[in-house]
């Protein structure tokens, strides 16, 4: 059994909190910026992604600094319920992520802060924006091409990632019941056992694997 080197593993917290400190007042408006010393915007996505580490790091400033975040995508949220992709910008808008992003961020600060109603205006119409984003009307959400965070090659319709995120909000919200019959619905994308469910194209099985190939270009497997 490999030893587990406790000091790397705080030296690397301690190096991830100094750059999340460095980056926890921007240029604009003062918001956190996106990159240590790359992006300069406050993007919605990355800042998302970061209230992970900040919740467990114990840190009071960037506790506060990402509670202004989300308080601020709350204020540019549109009227029916999307978040933008910058915190500042309520007219860059067409993300498919953004809002279950900000979903679950906002259910990690919840249970981070005790406040267990934390924007709730906020996310109850985020809700509402999501359940519009399912055309079976039932869990599973679709996207657009442009609207995936993958620039070089988008996923049309179901995404694994944005449901995985939806999923995920679900859970952290409290809402045990959906999250269990989206985890159903998800599951029929799978292949288990050999067995290729009737609407998988042959072509796009990829064998050993438990999912069908993103798409193949002149008989390639992607």
């Amino acid at each position: 059994m490999q030893k587990i080197d406790w000091q790397e593993i705080e030296k690397a917290k301690q190096a991830a909190i100094s750059v999340l400190l460095h980056n926890a007042h921007g240029p604009f408006n003062g918001l956190p910026r996106t990159a240590g010393w790359g992006y300069p915007e406050p993007y919605t996505r990355d800042l998302m992604f970061s209230i992970f580490g900040i919740a467990v790091s114990g840190n009071v400033e960037l506790s506060i600094s990402i509670r202004v975040v989300l308080e601020t995508l709350a204020s540019n949220q549109t009227e029916h319920g999307h978040i933008p992709s910058l915190v500042h910008d309520n007219d860059d808008r067409g993300a498919s992520d953004t809002t279950p992003l900000f979903l679950l961020g906002t259910g990690i600060y919840r249970k981070l802060s005790g406040e267990a109603d934390f924007l709730k205006n906020a996310v109850d119409k985020a809700l509402t924006w999501m359940k519009y984003q399912s055309p079976s009307d039932r869990y599973m959400v679709a996207q657009q091409p442009t609207s995936d965070w993958r620039d070089e090659q988008w996923v049309i319709g179901y995404g694994l990632f944005v449901n995985a995120v939806v999923y995920s909000y679900l859970k952290m919200l409290g809402d045990d019941e959906r999250a269990e019959d989206m985890c159903y619905e998800m599951k029929q994308f799978a292949i288990e056992d050999g067995y290729i469910p009737h609407h998988i194209h042959e072509g796009l099985m990829v064998r050993s694997k438990p999912y069908f190939a993103f798409l193949v270009v002149q008989g390639i497997l992607l």
